[in-house]
């Protein structure tokens, strides 16, 4: 018997091409993805501690125009609580797979696929 790959939960955004560029190479690669918008499907607070426990500061889109635009004094703020107000403040894509948890779609995160 075969042992076929797990579904991929890639979050992110739908209009993202990061994310619409990792989605595409993952399923040319022969994998079952499922994109969830961060949008529409908001992540909850346990949810950001928990990706925030694994990717610490670097979670945080600081280059972000949701960043950029935002007061002073709310970028001070709890960075969880941000990212549970501003879903589009977490960094994309970040990537949840039986081989872990990987952000951003770069050379180690295709590595981590065999791509």
């Amino acid at each position: 018997m075969v042992k076929t790959p797990s579904t991929i939960v890639l979050h992110g955004l739908a209009t993202c091409d990061a994310c619409r560029t990792a989605r595409a190479v993952l399923r040319e690669a022969g994998r079952n993805v499922i994109l969830r918008d961060l949008r529409s499907q908001a992540p909850d607070a346990a949810e950001v501690a928990r990706w925030q426990a694994a990717f610490g500061s670097d979670l945080l889109n600081r280059r972000s125009t949701t960043w950029r635009r935002l007061p002073e004094l709310d970028r001070a703020g709890d960075p969880v609580a941000l990212m549970v107000t501003y879903p589009t403040l977490i960094k994309r894509s970040l990537i949840e797979a039986d081989e872990g948890m990987h952000l951003g779609w770069t050379d180690a995160t295709r590595a981590a696929f065999g791509l």
